[in-house]
């Protein structure tokens, strides 16, 4: 299967990037849509990985400030490897905007993993949305520029 990596903006798109997100959060993990949708939407870099048919199969975000997430993947491709492409695009667009750090906000399952890429604890755990979850912070530079136009 071939899926294409987009950057694309919140107003042209936010019909796709809504729907996305509001099968994976609001009704699959049962996450008030109230606590899915904010003011950093619309000033926030978004990326899209649609299929070969054009349909949305992941998505995810990064504020101005440098936070990663929001990120939305459909059910039958979660797979590391659309994680990790998802994850590249996202930090291509990180330094493409000229961003130091890169922070994440993650369940409590996924900080191992997000250590062993280099990102570490910033502050103590909270709870989101009745979720425990973890700021995590890295420089920028740790990351070689991908490139993740395709996939398969």
């Amino acid at each position: 299967m071939t899926f294409t990596v987009k950057n694309v903006d919140w107003e042209k798109d936010k019909h796709r990037l809504k729907a996305l997100r509001e099968h994976v959060f609001v009704l699959e993990w049962r996450v008030p849509q109230a606590s899915e949708f904010d003011e950093h939407d619309s000033s926030a870099c978004h990326v899209l990985i649609v299929d070969a048919n054009n349909d949305p199969i992941a998505t995810g975000r990064l504020t101005t400030k440098g936070e990663l997430g929001r990120i939305a993947v459909k059910r039958s491709y979660r797979t590391l490897h659309v994680y990790r492409v998802l994850f590249k695009a996202l930090l291509k667009a990180a330094k493409q905007n000229n961003l130091p750090i890169i922070k994440v906000v993650c369940n409590l399952e996924s900080v191992s993993y997000h250590k062993s890429l280099g990102f570490i604890p910033d502050g103590q755990v909270f709870m989101d949305a009745g979720v425990p979850r973890q700021r995590l912070k890295c420089p920028a530079e740790r990351f070689p520029l991908p490139d993740v136009t395709q996939l398969h």
